[in-house]
């Protein structure tokens, strides 16, 4: 039996992708959770993985088409079905011809959007004898209820194993839940919106279809008319499912027609020759200084895609010293959608609230700032960058250097680390430095364990993981606890420094600026000399119940002094 290969969710308000390029063609094995393909939006770049391990049978959709979240993108079987390798360029063209088999998926996409379907699904039809219950799994140590936010699948989608199901969202971390069988939904239990204890069920599974395609579709439909928050949803995707409804026979057309009603968009959205440029190829030529107008594509029909302007910057002649000085152009500002609207909050976003307004009701919190040339640190770095992204994959940025030095502060003043409870400070024994990672979905703060005992290598490497699953939404619950310390990078975004918030039950947060150079007094032969240095500002906030200033300014001092040292050649680890 073939398993369909659909496009997923790839963000709240993400409706379509552009297939840029298959990693796989037709004929070709493939694992599971393998990248098959690349897919791009006006937001992000991805991969999109195999569900299941077996051999390409259909290539549904070519490069350089746009489809819609939901549509098959491919067909993955035993083999009995592939056909040769040398027929994957044609692969789109087979759409047209195999797509009425399943038209239900690709109306059924538009489920998700509509909170009357989950609780009418179990009432469609009973389940069938072999169904096996989904139940919320254990989702951290401190975790004992999840709330679900969406559902990816709906009754009568088959589902694959690890195939994810749903999304939920805790108090700490929101996740995808995964089908731990295959077969076809049966049941769904648990509405959108429900609030369900560890080990409830969620829904069932068995071998069978629980409800036809067709009555399926006729009784979402009605749900859409009275809906009125539903029907400020973006007009392209309420107008593709009846579309796809009314013309079963060619579910190819609907991907195919989306071309002409983009290429309409709004004049900033085309190249100077109308053809249509993808907000995320816009902004990659801004950020490279690559004139979209002087990039010849090659793409379909012309369109310019990432490749295109990553190739014309790298060809680029070296800019005149002249130009080099001018200052760049400011960005053009895209308008917000948001903008007129009222949106409810996310769980996670409630969370934060409620936990930052309680911190700085039960606690006292002041901020020490410093500024630190870290002049020589910056030429150290620069010295060893390159061979260590050679040896470890790792980029160096300044933040290792910045959590080691005070990880190591923390050991030698642990007043700092320190937790109140009650009228007991409790000094924990190792330092666990939460890093603030900055998501769609608000600030989330996985913890690096025992920073102190890392080298520089091992804490880049830990830090690039965490920022990047926390940002995929593939951390574990676990991973987001227990931190005593947290670092927040402010100056990632250009900041010179602010006064960051204490999150209990920790008792301190220490924001690192903007790394800047201007003119510096320096000593030379023993008198006053202006030179170019490099400075950051470091501010810690603090629980005055139990950090006095002076500890503040001491474990300043001992951080300023070991980025100011530059020593870390012993603890580079690469």
């Amino acid at each position: 039996m073939s398993t369909s290969v659909i496009l997923p969710p790839l963000g709240e308000s993400v409706t379509e992708g552009t297939v840029t390029r298959w990693l796989k063609q037709v004929g070709d094995t493939v694992q599971a959770d393998e990248g098959l393909l690349e897919i791009s939006t006006d937001k992000v770049d991805t991969e999109i993985p195999s569900p299941v391990t077996g051999v390409i049978e259909e290539i549904l959709v070519a490069e350089d088409e746009t489809v819609e979240v939901g549509a098959m993108l491919a067909r993955i079987g035993d083999g009995s079905a592939a056909a040769p390798a040398s027929d994957a360029p044609a692969g789109a063209a087979p759409a047209a011809e195999e797509t009425p088999a399943e038209p239900a998926p690709a109306a059924q996409a538009e489920a998700p959007a509509q909170p009357e379907a989950p609780v009418q699904a179990p009432t469609t039809s009973a389940p069938e004898a072999d169904a096996k219950d989904v139940v919320l799994p254990e989702l951290g140590e401190s975790v004992t209820e999840g709330t679900v936010t969406r559902w990816l699948k709906q009754v009568g989608d088959e589902v694959a194993v690890d195939e994810a199901l749903l999304e939920i969202s805790t108090d700490k971390v929101d996740t995808e839940i995964p089908s731990p069988i295959a077969g076809v939904l049966q049941e769904i239990l648990a509405a959108e919106d429900e609030t369900i204890a560890v080990g409830s069920v969620l829904a069932r599974i068995g071998s069978g279809a629980a409800t036809a395609p067709a009555p399926a579709a006729e009784q979402s439909a009605p749900a859409e008319q009275p809906a009125p928050a539903q029907q400020a949803a973006p007009a392209p995707a309420q107008q593709a499912a009846p579309a796809q409804q009314a013309a079963p026979a060619q579910q190819a057309a609907p991907a195919q027609q989306a071309a002409p009603a983009q290429q309409a968009a709004p004049a900033d959205d085309s190249g100077s020759d109308g053809i249509y440029v993808t907000p995320l190829v816009r902004r990659l030529a801004a950020q490279q200084g690559v004139d979209l107008a002087s990039v010849t594509g090659t793409g379909v029909g012309g369109r310019i895609r990432k490749e295109d302007v990553l190739k014309a910057a790298e060809s680029a002649p070296s800019a005149p010293a002249a130009a080099a000085q001018a200052a760049p152009a400011a960005p053009k500002l895209e308008v917000s959608p948001l903008r007129g609207t009222t949106q409810p909050m996310s769980r996670l976003r409630k969370v934060l609230a409620s936990r930052a307004v309680e911190s700085m009701q039960q606690t006292a919190q002041l901020t020490t700032v410093v500024e630190v040339d870290v002049t020589a640190l910056a030429d150290y770095r620069d010295s060893v960058k390159a061979s260590f992204l050679e040896k470890t994959g790792d980029k160096l940025s300044f933040l290792p250097f910045f959590a080691l030095a005070a990880a190591e502060a923390l050991q030698a003043f642990p007043i700092v680390n320190a937790t109140v409870d009650g009228d007991q400070i409790t000094y924990p024994a190792t330092e666990n430095v939460s890093i603030a990672v900055d998501t769609e979905r608000g600030l989330l703060t996985p913890v690096l364990r025992d920073a102190a005992s890392k080298n520089i290598a091992q804490i880049a490497h830990e830090i690039a993981d965490l920022a990047a699953r926390t940002r995929d939404n593939k951390l574990k619950p676990d991973e987001l606890a227990g931190g005593t310390f947290t670092l927040t990078n402010t100056g990632s975004r250009g900041a010179l420094f602010d006064t960051p918030v204490v999150f209990l039950p920790q008792s301190a947060i220490l924001g690192t600026g903007t790394v800047v150079k201007r003119p510096g007094l320096v000593k030379v032969g023993g008198s006053d000399a202006i030179a170019i240095r490099s400075y950051v500002y470091l501010a810690l906030s603090y629980d005055h119940r139990i950090i006095d200033g002076a500890d503040a300014a001491r474990f300043l001092g001992a951080v300023k002094a070991r980025l100011e040292s530059a020593e870390f050649a012993a603890q580079l680890g690469a």
